[in-house]
């Protein structure tokens, strides 16, 4: 882990703030985040629900939201992007892929890096933090998930609000607030990507085994 000169934080700072914040909840280290970066931190969310958007526009109204449009989505997950939309007014930005992904369709070995990898590292050009839905729930993959943790390969601070978030966390926040749901979760699909490379959840699966189904592949790469 390197230091971040911009910004004064050092691997000292970012374990005591991860492990303040773990404790303090989503909204304080939202909070955090924007005090700390203020425009020079932006928000990826997939959009497999609006949790993550709901809990940080309510700390940080203006806070960039990117969501990263690889051509291959359900329809369904688009017209989900435009009813949060509707709802939250956000300062929304959406990516396309290059065209050098034209070569690559969904699931061939280049699509997630041409598709959803670049394409961050082009909106998160001039941050130095962004700000993810990722819960140590969702993988095996990512277990040790910190709520704050250095980015090497993008050199930045990536926040992770929701870390200790279990599912049962996120449905009972959505019935709380009632939010809206992305309509695919009532037909099983409980990890939603793109429509080429994601099937349902049969019953007893972990949630993600819907994901490149036919493959040992666990994670786009935005992850590591």
């Amino acid at each position: 882990m390197a230091a971040v000169d911009t910004i004064g934080l050092g691997p000292a700072e970012l374990a005591r703030e991860s492990a303040r914040l773990e404790a303090a909840g989503p909204s304080e280290t939202i909070r955090w985040a924007q005090q700390r970066f203020d425009a020079r931190v932006a928000l990826a969310c997939s959009f497999q629900d609006c949790v993550i958007v709901d809990l940080a526009l309510k700390v940080a109204p203006r806070l960039e939201v990117v969501f990263l449009d690889t051509e291959f989505h359900f329809p369904e997950t688009l017209e989900f992007v435009e009813l949060v939309r509707d709802r939250y007014q956000p300062n929304l930005t959406v990516t396309h892929p290059s065209a050098s992904a034209d070569g690559w369709p969904c699931g061939s070995a280049e699509c997630c890096q041409r598709r959803k990898v670049e394409p961050l590292f082009r909106a998160l050009v001039g941050k130095s933090a962004w700000i993810t839905g990722l819960k140590r729930s969702d993988a095996a993959t990512r277990t040790k998930t910190e709520v704050v943790a250095w980015d090497e390969r993008r050199q930045m601070v990536k926040i992770n609000p929701l870390a200790p978030w279990t599912d049962e966390d996120i449905a009972a926040y959505i019935s709380a607030n009632h939010l809206p749901v992305h309509p695919l979760l009532a037909q099983g699909y409980l990890s939603i990507g793109c429509a080429p490379t994601t099937r349902p959840v049969r019953p007893g699966e972990d949630p993600r085994a819907g994901r490149w189904a036919d493959s040992d592949k666990m994670e786009c790469g935005l992850h590591g």
